[in-house]
């Protein structure tokens, strides 16, 4: 009972600091504090200082602002339009035609962003326009937009995985050759439903009725050359262990500044714009990440997590129904909160919880991944769904039920990776 009281109180505390619209970096750090004070005969400051020095000064974490940085030099160029040009031709054919530029361009852009929102952006801009003039149905480019783009948080580099890998002290390269697998599974399951809904009888209206011939298909890879060319240095240097995380970032940034020169965007405007995008945005993580620290270690004070772990293993919930419960309260959590927070405010109880039930943790990490991703697309808070609407300007209810075969196809998953977990193990495992 001490340990539900406890929950009740951080629970009490922290949603009204989160519903007076307190920044979530300070609502940890409130609540931390508050149950120091109350819980534990501890010096609060010394203790507050130590552990966030501790967890700002992670070597492993400045991969994050250079992965980050990478993206937003990126966004600044003319990606969208040169993966549209260049993944055309190649898919023009398939059935479900150019809605696969949605998926095929996120996955690309995904593997040099690790960011959700940016991956729907800058896929968008381009595809958005070109498949609504092309009279493809606005229901469909809805929807996979906002399912594959999701796979920005999945596919190598994450800045979830990174977060994830940081807080549960679990090595980033691994997770970030765990998370290749299933991130293609995904986006082939995304394609696969395309092309079914379209030999159905899904696209009636077929304007696009260009051909093209193999010669156009070979001059498009110069659009995707220098795209793919930097996703496998950073990848490849990761695999075959010739540079950490960190350093395969460093390559990474070098990368977009060269292909940002190559295509005539690399000006002082968009240097100053994307390192200050990409400062505000690592500023807010490491804001977050300090305050889960804090609230880590007061949780562990007073003896939270071990209460809640012994309460759910009193439970004897079988490994299938733990994972089950765990999805569907990510999922609604996700209502709420953004992934990065989702993650960092948990994991204090819930990584004992994962480690007593015998999970594999790098598993775990990808598991977490795609439930996150669901939660992005999940009403009313799904961020894939406000960034849609700003774009389209389409009201919310007609996003959310265009995005709903894609959050079913990412339910299919879920399962799937818990009934086969080697999907997810068996690359990391031969490193």
């Amino acid at each position: 009972m001490e340990g539900v009281a406890l929950t009740l109180i951080f629970l009490l505390v922290l949603f009204t600091l989160l519903g007076s619209s307190v920044w979530i970096g300070i609502s940890l750090l409130a609540v931390a504090w508050v149950g120091m004070e109350l819980f534990t005969t501890r010096m609060v400051g010394d203790s507050m200082a130590l552990t966030i020095w501790s967890a700002s000064s992670s070597w492993t974490l400045t991969a994050l602002p250079l992965f980050v940085w990478m993206g937003e030099i990126l966004f600044r160029t003319k990606l969208s339009e040169n993966l549209f040009k260049g993944l055309q031709p190649w898919l023009h054919g398939l059935p479900g035609g150019l809605l696969h530029v949605n998926i095929a361009g996120s996955a690309i852009f995904a593997a040099i962003c690790g960011s959700s929102a940016a991956t729907v952006l800058t896929v968008g801009k381009m595809a958005v326009p070109e498949l609504k003039r092309r009279k493809y149905p606005e229901k469909m480019i809805i929807g996979t937009l906002a399912g594959a783009g999701t796979l920005g948080l999945l596919i190598p580099p994450s800045i979830i995985l990174i977060i994830y890998g940081v807080t549960v002290n679990e090595s980033i390269v691994k997770l970030f050759i765990a998370g290749v697998i299933p991130g293609i599974m995904l986006a082939l399951m995304f394609m696969g439903y395309v092309a079914v809904w379209d030999l159905l009888g899904g696209r009636k209206d077929r304007t696009d009725t260009a051909s093209y011939t193999m010669s156009d298909r070979i001059r498009a890879l110069g659009q995707l050359g220098p795209i793919m060319l930097l996703i496998l240095s950073i990848m490849g240097s990761i695999a075959f262990g010739y540079a950490t995380a960190t350093e395969a970032a460093v390559l990474g940034v070098l990368g977009a500044f060269a292909i940002s020169w190559q295509q005539g965007h690399l000006t002082r405007e968009n240097f100053i714009s994307s390192l200050m995008g990409a400062t505000r945005t690592s500023c807010m993580i490491a804001f977050i990440l300090a305050g889960s620290a804090f609230l880590t270690l007061a949780m562990g004070f007073t003896g939270l997590p071990r209460a809640v772990a012994e309460w759910i293993a009193h439970m004897q919930l079988s490994p299938a129904m733990l994972i089950a419960v765990l999805a569907i309260f990510y999922i609604v959590l996700g209502c709420f909160l953004d992934g990065i927070s989702s993650i960092v405010l948990t994991m204090a109880v819930v990584e004992p919880i994962a480690r007593q039930a015998g999970f594999d943790m790098i598993w775990f990490g990808v598991f977490l991944t795609i439930v996150v991703e669901i939660a992005q697309i999940t009403p009313p808070i799904g961020f894939n769904l406000f960034v849609l609407q700003g774009m389209t300007g389409r009201d919310m209810d007609f996003i959310a039920r265009a995005a709903l075969p894609m959050f079913a196809l990412m339910v299919i998953a879920v399962v799937i990776i818990s009934l086969f977990p080697g999907i997810a193990t068996w690359l990391p495992s031969r490193m």
